[in-house]
């Protein structure tokens, strides 16, 4: 993602309405419940005893048996593993917080959540229900259409770093499916963008089957690599699909790819993100501004709710078993699966934006602050994950794990994944290594030639084997193609052979030597740091920037849909309209854009590495000459589909 539009608008904080108690900010040592009204865990001081010798006195507490609570039955629970866990019968909550006062589970069912209620609520005892930072509980009992969050309390000083508000129920960040509105683009009750959200409870009624599906584990040398949208794929009803803009819908269209002899998917993001996030005014086409793109996650391990034909049907059960059979059915076609992951910022942006999750249950391990408590902005997008902390680097192979072992997606690109080889906050060499070392000055955001994130990701066993590709930049100005720290392991989008293969093309002067370099694999890049040419991931165009189409008919970016007076995008794009600007123009024009289409569609192939070609390229789609459209859901996309079907043989049978 370059600089693309990231700012939010945040008009409303979500709050659940909860039936007042007292809550507990100071624990006291002798008595505390884990479930106010409920359950209680009582905690009292025995008659002390001596010790041989006569040593000081000794303290025991005495946990008192468990009473019910209205639906479940409740006992202190394992720190690990974290998130949501069915175990013995029931289901185990564990949760990080290093920073907390108290903790507090939030039961919801789902017709309690869309009235913005709390069916139940269990208050956890830091004496038998804390290990170490950890916050944990178990419990037993009927979990069907069961949702849960959690309270947090404690010090409110942003200064310091701490963002605690006891009125704020949050997202776990280990949730596997996160539930709130059901349809894409449809606003809340009362026309809420953020209403209220909650994680789903695993049941013992989760399965799926897998039908004996492995890893297709193809070659890196020997892949093609086809970016595209869930939703963008199908949306237009010229895809004729049963589920357009669906998971569903791209499995309806996956011969397609086939036929082109694609063997990669590259999904954009697909982790929960609120498509509502920019929602305003467009008085320019008299719509509203959307988040299309996604690349601004709420919660990194459920899959995007709305894309699934299902929605929040079985509270994101059904949505789940969506994405897995969308990867199942592509292994059967040949068809790798990759996800492109945004672990460079979140969704609840700068001081200004919402406590959704991460800034409610730790502000200050999980993002970059600087002294005073204020965000380090290397994302353009208002925060910076603190990727490189010891609890938010294991978060993050924790979550790359999961989408390996339990959807089976087969790689990763990381967005803006400069970010990630940046030094976290309080960062110090015990901390990271383990030792001091001498003259340690690492500040804050420092690039690391040894990553401890990189590190993990590139020797940890689980991902062996599983494709890493870094988009080697971030908007912090730290540019890192042909340089990302890499293990033998990591490939690249190759932003310079974008620029250099579109600069020859178009006829710019002096570019022969380079371009004879993209042609042979970037070795001047890759070569000297052991690294083979399909270490190389070559584009000539991405979801950011002028589709291949757009790129042979217009010099200048037209952006003006966007409503920001063509003030977004890049402005440098490197392209040429073959003599005349837009889409009408004569034929001796018209013929030479195709030829020129066909010329980057064969430098693309011929290349030493691993092509990439954008959705929609293959058959000419153009977006009117706007470089920048993560903010539309409507005709700047989809119309100008129906334009492009008329080239679809042009291109298609080119590239077959």
């Amino acid at each position: 993602m370059d600089l693309a539009r990231c700012l939010s608008v945040f008009h409303y904080t979500p709050k659940f309405i909860i039936p007042p108690f007292r809550q507990q900010t100071t624990p006291k040592p002798n008595f505390t419940t884990i479930s106010a009204n409920h359950a209680k865990i009582s905690t009292s001081r025995m008659a002390t005893v001596k010790a041989r010798g006569g040593a000081a006195e000794a303290e025991t507490a005495v946990v008192e048996k468990l009473k019910l609570t209205k639906r479940f039955e409740v006992s202190e629970g394992h720190p690990a593993p974290f998130g949501a866990t069915l175990r013995d019968g029931g289901v185990n909550f564990a949760i990080y917080s290093a920073n907390a006062v108290s903790a507090t589970l939030c039961l919801s069912t789902l017709s309690d959540l869309q009235q913005n209620r709390v069916t139940e609520r269990i208050s956890l005892d830091p004496l038998t229900c804390k290990t170490g930072d950890v916050w944990h509980v178990f419990l037993k009992g009927d979990f069907k259409d069961m949702l849960y969050g959690y309270i947090f309390d404690g010090q409110f000083s942003p200064e310091k770093g701490h963002y605690y508000d006891s009125s704020k129920i949050l997202l776990d960040p280990y949730g596997k499916a996160v539930i709130s509105r059901a349809e894409f683009g449809a606003l809340g009750p009362e026309d809420n963008c953020w209403p209220q959200m909650a994680c789903m409870v695993p049941t013992s009624e989760d399965q799926f089957d897998w039908e004996g599906d492995l890893p297709l584990r193809y070659p890196q040398r020997d892949l093609i690599v086809y970016e595209m949208h869930v939703r963008g794929f199908t949306r237009h009803e010229s895809s004729r699909t049963e589920f357009p803009g669906t998971y569903h819908g791209v499995v309806e269209k996956l011969d397609h790819l086939k036929e082109l002899g694609v063997n990669c998917i590259e999904l954009m993001p697909c982790h929960e993100f609120n498509e509502l996030e920019y929602y305003s005014y467009n008085s320019v086409l008299g719509d509203y501004k959307l988040n299309f793109w996604g690349y601004s996650t709420v919660n990194y391990f459920s899959p995007m709710i709305r894309y699934s034909s299902a929605g929040i049907d079985n509270c994101g059960h059904a949505a789940i078993n969506e994405f897995k059979h969308l990867v199942k059915e592509a292994h059967k076609r040949g068809i790798e699966v990759f996800m492109d992951v945004v672990f460079n910022h979140t969704a609840e942006g700068n001081e200004k934006g919402p406590i959704l999750s991460f800034r409610g249950v730790d502000n200050s391990v999980y993002y970059m602050l600087a002294p005073k408590g204020e965000y380090y902005n290397y994302s353009g997008c208002g925060n910076t994950f603190n990727c490189n902390h010891p609890v938010v680097r294991q978060f993050i192979l924790d979550c790359l794990r999961y989408w390996v072992t339990e959807m089976h997606v087969d790689g990763f690109r990381f967005d803006l994944a400069s970010i990630m080889t940046r030094s976290s906050s309080l960062w110090d060499s015990v901390n990271v290594y383990g030792n001091p070392l001498e003259g340690n000055l690492i500040t804050t955001g420092t690039p690391l030639s040894s990553p401890p994130l990189i590190d993990m990701l590139s020797n940890d066993p689980v991902l062996r084997g599983v494709k890493l590709i870094a988009e080697a930049w971030d908007t912090g100005g730290l540019y890192q193609v042909g340089t990302f720290p890499h293990w033998g392991i990591w490939s690249e989008w190759n932003g310079k052979y974008r620029d250099i293969v579109r600069q020859f093309i178009k006829g710019t002067d002096r570019f022969a030597g380079a371009f004879a370099e993209c042609l042979c694999g970037s070795p001047n890049l890759y070569q000297e740091g052991g690294r083979k040419p399909w270490n190389s991931v070559n584009f000539v165009c991405a979801h950011d920037g002028f589709s291949l189409a757009d790129l042979v008919t217009y010099n200048n970016k037209h952006n003006l849909a966007n409503g920001e007076d063509n003030n977004d995008g890049e402005s440098h794009n490197n392209s040429w309209n073959c003599g005349q600007e837009g889409e009408f123009a004569s034929i001796s024009v018209k013929k030479l854009r195709k030829r020129q289409m066909r010329n980057f569609f064969l430098c693309l192939m011929v290349s030493q590495g691993v092509p990439m070609i954008c959705m929609g390229d293959e058959y000419g789609h153009t977006k009117g000459g706007n470089n920048n459209t993560y903010c539309h859901d409507n005709y700047v996309i989809l119309c100008t589909i129906m334009r492009s079907i008329f080239m679809l043989n042009l291109i298609v049978d080119f590239v077959n």
